[in-house]
């Protein structure tokens, strides 16, 4: 399970922000985490349908103030609440989502393209890969910041940065970045293989 460092002056006048209530038994993790789980399923979801960090932007500017209030809410929920914080904050913004997706589609918003590939990097810009050069103009920023690589572009860049070729070369299947696209097994978090588990069986 996952804990946050508590206290103080041991670590350099560090304070870290004690564990939320929400992960403190085996029990209550596994039941906020399959809530933040369905979540992220939804927002991969919407990602793939019209491209990352798009979405918001296509709809108006009340609707997107709801949406990043409920995306506040929600992460002071996981980052500091009760498992009932948590349930209730992750429930909302499953709603939040399907509201912009609704707007968005009735707008008549363009959807991603199937030829355009889209990932996040960790400095909130978007890459998109795309095919040819005549596939980038289908690209649709729509307020983003979109760095888009041609197939051409993307081998050049590893004929010229050949350390990563070499590492996927060296350990097959291996990835230069971990991305995002699928839900992560909760018990993964639980070390304590021997930790009680605090609520009645569930089957």
């Amino acid at each position: 399970m996952a804990k946050a460092k508590t206290g103080g002056d041991a670590d350099g006048g560090m304070v870290y922000p004690a564990v939320p209530g929400w992960q403190t038994s085996v029990g209550t993790f596994i039941a906020g985490q399959a809530e933040i789980d369905e979540v992220d399923a939804l927002a991969i979801e919407m990602e793939d349908r019209w491209g990352v960090d798009r979405l918001r932007m296509l709809v108006s500017v009340e609707l997107r103030v709801k949406f990043d209030r409920q995306r506040y809410l929600l992460n002071q929920a996981i980052w500091h609440g009760e498992l009932a914080d948590v349930t209730r904050e992750a429930r909302r913004m499953a709603a939040a989502w399907r509201a912009l997706d609704k707007a968005a589609a009735a707008s008549q918003a363009p959807q991603r393209p199937a030829d355009v590939w889209e990932v996040a990097l960790p400095d909130n810009r978007v890459v998109a890969i795309v095919r040819t050069v005549e596939d980038a103009k289908k690209v649709l920023a729509d307020g983003r910041h979109v760095d888009v690589y041609t197939l051409e572009e993307i081998a050049q860049l590893i004929h010229g940065f050949p350390q990563i070729a070499k590492i996927k070369m060296t350990f097959p299947g291996a990835t230069v970045e971990r991305v995002r696209t699928r839900i992560e097994d909760p018990l993964n978090a639980v070390k304590d293989s021997k930790a009680p588990i605090d609520d009645p069986m569930p089957f």
